[in-house]
């Protein structure tokens, strides 16, 4: 098969994973994003990588976002969200540092295929995203492997949230440009 093809029906199960993302829980977290003194976002891998590009989203808006491991994050308050990327929500590490999240009193949020996971059950709360190959049902068939479709959405996921966000400010897209780096 022509790679062309292939990337017709990755968009095709982009296109559908949209239907599965529920409204409430997306508006849930651009309301923590508007209420937080600070946000942070973390995640391993592939997801980790999608979390970083929010951060750098977020920045563009103005918001003191950080990624969780960087030499430049600060500490974690109770006035703070942080934001965990994981579509198992079994990574230790997460799973650790969301435990240090709640025992601060910060507020804690996952966006994972299985809210049901140990990270999910932490999180004060949670969006669900498509993307398991292991659920092969109709709505969620992929050709990809492993994780792809869940990192593919996740990416997509954030920046519709930046896009509520800006809406929810007044924000405009010229504005972030002022923010974007120019020693590159």
């Amino acid at each position: 098969m022509e790679a062309s093809h292939y990337y017709s029906e990755i968009v095709k199960e982009l296109s559908r994973a949209a239907d599965f993302i529920s409204d409430q829980e997306a508006e849930k977290l651009v309301d923590e994003i508007l209420h937080a003194k600070k946000i942070f976002v973390a995640g391993a891998g592939r997801s980790g990588l999608m979390g970083k590009s929010f951060v750098m989203r977020m920045m563009h808006m103005g918001l003191d976002a950080y990624v969780i491991g960087e030499t430049v994050t600060p500490n974690f308050t109770e006035d703070d969200l942080i934001i965990f990327a994981s579509g198992s929500g079994e990574t230790q590490s997460l799973i650790s540092m969301a435990e240090k999240a709640k025992s601060v009193g910060g507020k804690v949020m996952a966006v994972t295929i299985f809210p049901e996971s140990t990270l999910g059950k932490i999180a004060d709360a949670c969006v669900k995203l498509p993307g398991s190959p292991k659920d092969q049902s109709d709505k969620y068939k992929t050709i990809q492997p492993m994780g792809s479709l869940f990192e593919q959405t996740l990416l997509l996921f954030f920046d519709a949230v930046i896009l509520r966000f800006m809406e929810k400010k007044g924000f405009e897209s010229d504005t972030m440009f002022g923010r974007h780096a120019n020693l590159e």
